[in-house]
């Protein structure tokens, strides 16, 4: 699996080297303005054209994209920000695996963890749509409680 913030050339050129790979794109938001807040990239790459390069990989036999997706408490989280994420994937009918992320916090980060309710809530939308072309589960964190959570370590280091 090649995993990829949204550089579009790079997905492009998977797909024109017909590389045997399976796709991870880092979403984090299904809409151009909140994308662009929360990563850089998507100044470079918007949504519609990072959706046409899906598109294109995704259109190889047996190609799945996973999408992750981290929960943010307030920013990404809520029921329309779901719905958005869905009617996204289902318009590129791409065909989708959206790994929901609780987001794990480091002293002094900008953000907050969504709530397990909101994670559940959050699943039950997509999960709901009964859509076999976007599926979705909750990768639950590990080793947050120690500082050793998928973000953390990095964060630890910088600060030695």
């Amino acid at each position: 699996t090649v995993s990829t913030a949204g550089v579009v050339p790079g997905i492009l050129n998977m797909v024109r080297d017909n590389l045997d790979v399976n796709l991870a794109v880092s979403l984090h938001a299904a809409n151009d303005e909140l994308r662009s807040q929360l990563m850089d990239v998507n100044k470079l790459f918007p949504i519609k054209d990072l959706m046409a390069a899906c598109v294109a990989f995704g259109s190889r036999p047996a190609k799945r994209i996973t999408f992750e997706y981290v929960m943010l408490n307030g920013v990404n989280d809520r029921y329309d920000d779901a719905e958005q994420l869905y009617q996204l994937l289902h318009e590129y009918k791409i065909h989708s695996f959206v790994n929901l992320i609780p987001f794990n916090p480091w002293p002094g980060a900008a953000y907050s963890a969504s709530s397990n309710n909101r994670v559940h809530a959050f699943h039950r939308v997509l999960d709901g749509k009964n859509d076999p072309m976007v599926r979705c589960a909750v990768r639950w964190p590990k080793g947050r409680d120690i500082g050793a959570a998928c973000g953390q370590l990095a964060t630890s280091l910088q600060s030695v």
